[in-house]
């Protein structure tokens, strides 16, 4: 048995009244088939059976001979999942998360485009072969955390040039030279791969012990 078998059909049932007070199926509207929100569930249409009788029993939803399920009352639904003191099921979450994910995604695309725009446009990037970008992440034992670019004389120590600095989902673009690295910060620099090497030896060189 699945684990959203597990979670049982009380919990689908109050993810579906979740769905309609949110406004994602809503009132009057018909919602799919048992056999569609088995898969999207992924559980027996059974379990969706016994769900979908719950919300009937609520006056949540109608259900018509043909198995065809409307939305009768949000009202009921607010009621329901107040009563039942429900926030968000699981089924809910992992929405939300795809929904991240997919937001994510969109801003790597987005990212790998602006680079590709900046170094087309410098003619200095352009004569770097190769100068393709590389991302260097600052390890927690790096000398580096809590200095400057400047205060490490990044380009002289290195001969790199930083393009970008990822910061979680922030994105700085050229960062200014007085920029204090932290740890985990990730550092998109271009240069030749010896350069790559260089600049990844310099970053993550540990800090000196006490």
């Amino acid at each position: 048995m699945s684990d959203s078998e597990k979670a049982g059909y009380k919990s689908i049932a109050l993810d579906i009244a979740q769905r309609i007070v949110s406004g994602e199926f809503p009132l009057h509207s018909k919602i799919s088939g048992r056999s569609l929100l088995a898969g999207q569930y992924q559980v027996s249409p059974e379990t969706i059976r016994k769900a979908i009788g719950l919300l009937k029993e609520e006056n949540i939803v109608s259900v018509s001979q043909g198995k065809e399920i409307t939305i009768v009352s949000d009202r009921n639904a607010y009621e329901y999942i107040t009563k039942n003191n429900y926030l968000k099921s699981v089924y809910s979450l992992k929405q939300d998360l795809q929904q991240l994910l997919q937001q994510k995604q969109a801003l790597d695309r987005h990212f790998e485009s602006l680079l590709k725009e900046i170094i087309d446009a410098s003619d200095r990037l352009q004569n770097l072969k190769p100068y393709k970008p590389v991302e260097i992440t600052i390890h927690p034992d790096s000398h580096a955390i809590g200095l400057t670019i400047a205060h490490l004389q990044f380009w002289q120590n290195t001969g790199a040039t930083i393009i970008a600095l990822r910061r979680g989902t922030h994105v700085s673009i050229s960062p200014g030279p007085h920029v204090v690295l932290l740890e985990s910060d990730v550092l998109v620099v271009v240069g030749d791969d010896k350069v790559y090497e260089k600049t990844e030896n310099f970053i993550n060189r540990p800090r000196n012990p006490q």
